[in-house]
Parts: C-alpha cells; structure tokens; sequence
C-alpha cells in the first residue's frame, strides 16, 4: 500500500467504527462508571501492541486524560516483568494474567480484555477467571471477535481485520472511554 492508501484505509475503518461503535462504547463507559462508583478497580491485558493498550488505558485512568479529577483505580496486567516472566516460567504463558487477575481482581472490578484477534489463549485464561471471581469483562477485538466474542455481551469489535486499523480503532475506543469518564467523574468530583 502506498502511504495515501493506508491513510485512506484508515480513515475508511474510523469511520466505520465511528458508525457502529457509539451505542457499545456509551454501554461500556456505563459499566466502568458504575465499577468505580461502587468501589470496584479496572485492571487490563492484552499482548504486543494490546499490552501497550492496556497500559494506555490505566496510565490515563490513574492519572487524567483532559480534565483534572481524582485517580482512577486501574492495573496494566502487562507492565510488572518480574510477575510476567515468573508466572510464564511457573505457570506457562497461557496463565500470566488469569494468575495475576486471581491475585488482584475481586468481584465487582471490571477486566479489559484486548486482542486483536479475540483468540489470545492468555488473554481467553484471564476472562475466565475474571468471570469466575465475579467480574464484568469488556472485550476489545477486530470484525470478527474471536473466542473472546462468547464470554462477553460487551465488546468492541474494530470493523477490520488488519491488525494496525483495529489496534488504531482501539486506541481512539480507549480516548473515548477515558473522556467520557473524564465528564462523568469531574462532575460527581465538583458536586
């Protein structure tokens, strides 16, 4: 692809996205919302360029994204190397973020769960036991959803299946989210 047809393909997919995303994402903002209302943390996973997503998205909820409001309880399940690499030797890699979300997730916390594929074994072992434990679990994946499309009623499917266009419509679903909450606590924050 030339350089004007990655950003067209780009911009193609965001409006795509732009289209259909808008009612899942405001059920979402709900239910990170009413997870932090209640107490609860957010914690995230995903691998290569996912785990850089997850790590965005608790790195804008613990500290802010536009306006200034209290800190946001948020895990990047894929940022502590010492935890991922003793698990990976202890338990196999299939298990380094069900056995972290085991540890630190309780129910009522809500697990992002991010692969572009939906088919991420780590990741599919981490909704598990999130679920187990009594924890709501948003699914970011491409068009097609993967395994993960079955253990969650919400879920951000990217209407692609190339995975730089669906990494980059999950990361504007991300911004969404963090502004979204951004209003919603900044006005509890100021009553």
């Amino acid at each position: 692809m030339t350089i004007h047809e990655i950003f067209a393909d780009h911009s193609a997919v965001a409006a795509r996205a732009a289209l259909e995303l808008p009612p899942m994402l405001e059920r979402i903002v709900e239910a990170v919302h009413q997870c932090l209302l209640a107490g609860g943390k957010i914690l995230a996973c995903g691998n290569g360029g996912s785990a850089a997503d997850a790590q965005h998205l608790a790195a804008e909820l613990i500290g802010r994204f536009r306006a200034e409001r209290r800190a946001l309880p948020a895990i990047a399940l894929t940022a502590d190397t010492a935890t991922l690499t003793a698990l990976g030797n202890d338990y196999g890699f299939e298990r380094v973020f069900a056995r972290q979300v085991e540890g630190l997730a309780a129910a009522g916390d809500l697990l992002f769960a991010i692969s572009t594929s939906g088919n991420s074994p780590n990741v599919l072992q981490a909704v598990k036991s999130a679920r187990h434990l009594g924890c709501t679990v948003v699914a970011l994946t491409g068009a097609r959803g993967g395994a993960l499309a079955a253990e969650t009623e919400l879920i951000i499917k990217a209407p692609s299946t190339t995975v730089a266009r669906i990494q980059e419509v999950h990361s504007l679903c991300i911004h969404v989210i963090c502004e979204r909450l951004d209003e919603l606590i900044g006005s509890q924050d100021a009553r």
